[in-house]
């Protein structure tokens, strides 16, 4: 186990058949689950049924868990999964609404002027929309780094791929945000 990965001994307590540790994992992770499957799938009413499925996956594989990780980032696997999962079932409902579609917005044609654009004080309050034009896997990855702190390391494990193609959805990612944003001047 993790040294000082006190998330990952109460998942063993929870794995040795103690179950108030699960309720300990869910009122110490719901709230930052939901803010991650709300950013990913943009859909705060989907994303709380969502967090339910996450933690419902979690309890049924409690006996495949292996400390050899942080528990955070198994927890954010599970819940890229659970995300991901719904926002492919709804581009099938959907598919003319759907991510990618004519009119969603290309790529901006680079300019001198996307590090002024990251720097303006009123670009943080159009980021939110802007974060709904990019794929799905680009947003996923830009908040486990910028918001919840992982590694690029931990960012690979959680979505299930290499290490250097962590670093490439975040650099996609970041640079399709700012072609948003700068579109939106």
């Amino acid at each position: 186990m993790l040294a000082g990965d006190e998330d990952a001994r109460i998942m063993l307590a929870f794995q040795n058949g103690d179950n108030s540790a699960f309720d300990a994992l869910f009122r110490r992770w719901a709230a930052r689950v939901l803010a991650y499957v709300s950013r990913v799938t943009c859909d705060a009413d989907t994303a709380e049924a969502l967090v339910l499925d996450v933690f419902l996956r979690v309890f049924r594989a409690r006996e495949r868990y292996v400390a050899d990780l942080r528990f955070s980032t198994w927890l954010y696997r599970i819940a890229s999964n659970v995300a991901l999962d719904e926002l492919r079932r709804a581009q099938r409902r959907r598919p003319e609404t759907a991510r990618g579609a004519p009119g969603g917005g290309g790529p901006a044609s680079p300019s001198a002027g996307r590090g002024e654009t990251l720097r303006d004080p009123t670009a943080a309050s159009r980021v939110p929309a802007a974060l709904t034009t990019i794929p799905d896997r680009q947003r996923a990855a830009l908040h486990l780094v910028a918001v919840e702190g992982l590694s690029y390391a931990e960012l690979a494990e959680s979505l299930e791929t290499s290490e250097v193609s962590a670093k490439a959805l975040v650099h996609r990612g970041r640079s399709a945000l700012a072609d948003r944003l700068e579109a939106a001047d």
